[in-house]
C-alpha cells in the first residue's frame, strides 16, 4: 500500500546568512570569488527539504503564489556541504523548477510552469532521496515575488 507525502522547503535562515556574508566579505575586501563559484545573490535564498522516507516517487509540485511573480527553484548537488565548502556552479542540478503567475492571471488560476521540467526536476529530487536526508535549493524570487508571498512543498507516493 501506498501513502501521498508531502514535504514542504523550508528556508535556512542560517545557511543563507553565511552565504550573504561570503558576498559581503569579498565585496568589502575588493576580492573576486574563486573560479567557478557560485555567490548567492540578492534575490536569492537557501531552502531545505527534509526526507523522511527514502523510498519515494514523485507526485506533483505544490506552489502557491500570492502575487504576479516568477520563482526558480535549483537543486545542490548531494556533493555540496555547506558547512565545509563554498558553493561551485558544477553542483548545480538540471533541470530547475520554474513557476509562475503572471499579470492578469486570476487569483485562483494555476500556477504556470514549464510541466516537462518540472516533472523530471521531481523525479530527479525522488531519486536523490534515496541517498539524502536533507537537501538544499536556491530559491530565486523574481517580478514581484518575495519568501512572503511563497508557499511550496512537493508531494511524493511512498510505500509503507
Amino acid at each position: 500500500m501506498s501513502t501521498e507525502l508531502e514535504l514542504p522547503f523550508r528556508l535556512d535562515t542560517q545557511l543563507t546568512e553565511v552565504m550573504r556574508l561570503r558576498v559581503q566579505s569579498l565585496q568589502q575586501r575588493g576580492q573576486k570569488r574563486q573560479d567557478g563559484e557560485r555567490l548567492l545573490l540578492p534575490n536569492e535564498a537557501v531552502y531545505r527539504l527534509d526526507f523522511s522516507k527514502q523510498s519515494l516517487r514523485f507526485s506533483r509540485w505544490m506552489v502557491q503564489l500570492a502575487q504576479t511573480g516568477r520563482l526558480t527553484v535549483t537543486a545542490t548537488s548531494q556533493l555540496w556541504t555547506p558547512d565545509l565548502t563554498n558553493l561551485m556552479t558544477r553542483q548545480l542540478l538540471e533541470p530547475v523548477g520554474v513557476f509562475w503567475r503572471a499579470p492578469g492571471d486570476a487569483s485562483d488560476a494555476p500556477i504556470q510552469c514549464y510541466e516537462a521540467d518540472a516533472h523530471e526536476f521531481g523525479e530527479r529530487i525522488a531519486e536523490l532521496a534515496k541517498v539524502r536526508k536533507v537537501m538544499y535549493f536556491l530559491f530565486a524570487f523574481a517580478d514581484g515575488c518575495s519568501p512572503e508571498t511563497v508557499d511550496c512543498s512537493i508531494a511524493f507516493t511512498a510505500d509503507s
